[in-house]
């Protein structure tokens, strides 16, 4: 069959929906200044779907560093990969200021987030080496487990008993090809908002022998006493020994970094693929990320204020009886009961009816019959921010408990 045939027969899971879901669940546009308060669709919506933790996006410094950087670099310089002619000291400093923040040796910038997870999961795991991961890690993970050569073997969610399993299937697999364990982890499971259980996993340690490599996407600025992530919360920063991050949450920006050993960064920075062949992360986004670092580890008030809207949020969803699963980080997801027709009208009248923006998640990415709302909680929320969004949702629930929503397809306004 010609490929094209095939790929306009089958759209795949959630492009099944895109005619429906075109710019209203899928694709939205949010206009107006990065906040709690945008637009949608020329309404004003209260937004609780932005992963700016602390607040940094629209924050004067940081505007004011983007902008005075951009005016006097643009945004070309450096140009070339930075292996060959993007080097600059700027970059350098920022790595070393990462490295001292996770109390690490070093660090080495990355391009971005999701792309450098895949290619550092290519780079270091060979044909003779082994990967244990979690089965709920997030796609970034799987992606690059893909690329590898390497043999795997997935443990079930947080479990350490099914750790322990996958640990002696590992162990016997690498025995016998002379390779090497790596064990990877999230920090913070970004859609259940659960941490990944780290004092667990380095406990293994005692009977086996592996590498760990923690993806803290959603943990850099939101854990730990100074917000140097997971490592800092759990007190086992020196059991990691790869630390991965992204400038896309917290920081508010593009990019991210990878911080361990000294020897082991420069073999990722003689080696992975997707920054020795890519153009150096241009000087304003270094400088940005400079800034944002800065004010990450000088204000702590930003982070406690994230902790405070935190706690109101899901304390009072709690209160009124929602189901926030097991989360344990500001990622506040609320599970109903729903078919997939029910779930994007509930949201529609949220949107509507309510000016309240989330996201949405439903089959394949969660079981059928399942809706899940995903709110991020910010710095830059209020109370009464949270207080409106709760007496919504609660109204939701009432018209998806009596039927309101049913419905045999997906629509949106016109």
């Amino acid at each position: 069959m010609d490929i094209f045939e095939r790929i306009r027969k089958n759209r795949g899971p959630i492009g099944k929906y895109e005619k429906e879901g075109h710019g209203y669940y899928a694709f939205p546009k949010l206009e107006g200044e990065i906040g709690p308060h945008m637009i949608f669709r020329g309404k004003p919506v209260l937004n609780w779907s932005l992963n700016n933790y602390i607040g940094l996006a629209n924050h004067p410094e940081v505007r004011k560093a983007d902008a005075d950087a951009a005016a006097a670099y643009g945004m070309a310089y450096p140009m070339g990969a930075r292996m060959m002619s993007g080097q600059t000291t700027k970059h350098e400093e920022l790595e070393q200021r990462l490295a001292q923040f996770e109390n690490k040796e070093d660090a080495y910038l990355l391009n971005f987030g999701y792309q450098g997870m895949v290619s550092i999961i290519d780079c270091l795991a060979g044909r003779n080496d082994v990967v244990v991961y979690d089965s709920e890690a997030h796609a970034c993970i799987i992606d690059g487990l893909r690329l590898s050569p390497a043999k795997r073997f997935v443990y079930a969610h947080n479990d350490m008993d099914s750790l322990e399993k996958q640990l002696q299937h590992a162990t016997s697999y690498a025995e016998k090809t002379k390779g090497g364990i790596l064990v990877i982890t999230e920090g913070v499971f970004g859609m259940a908002g659960d941490l990944g259980y780290l004092p667990g996993i380095v406990e293994k340690r005692n009977r086996f022998s592996f590498r760990l490599l923690v993806d803290d996407a959603h943990g850099f600025g939101t854990m730990g006493k100074m917000g140097a992530g997971i490592g800092e919360h759990y007190g086992v920063q020196d059991q990691i020994d790869l630390y991965f991050s992204t400038f896309a949450k917290s920081m508010a920006g593009i990019g991210g970094f990878v911080a361990g050993d000294a020897d082991i960064i420069n073999f990722l920075r003689y080696n992975l693929r997707s920054q020795i062949f890519a153009k150096s992360l241009p000087m304003p986004m270094v400088f940005g990320a400079l800034k944002r670092l800065d004010l990450l580890q000088t204000r702590p008030e930003l982070k406690a204020k994230l902790w405070e809207i935190v706690e109101d949020l899901q304390s009072g969803l709690k209160k009124e009886g929602f189901d926030i699963g097991v989360t344990q980080s500001p990622v506040t997801p609320v599970y109903m009961h729903g078919e997939v027709p029910e779930a994007t009208n509930l949201v529609l009248d949220l949107r509507e009816n309510y000016g309240i923006f989330c996201s949405i998640v439903v089959y394949p990415v969660i079981p059928k019959g399942q809706i899940l709302l995903r709110l991020i909680p910010t710095a830059v929320h209020t109370h009464e921010d949270v207080e409106r969004t709760i007496k919504a949702f609660a109204a939701c629930r009432e018209k998806l408990a009596a039927g309101k929503y049913v419905g045999e397809a997906v629509v949106q306004p016109m």
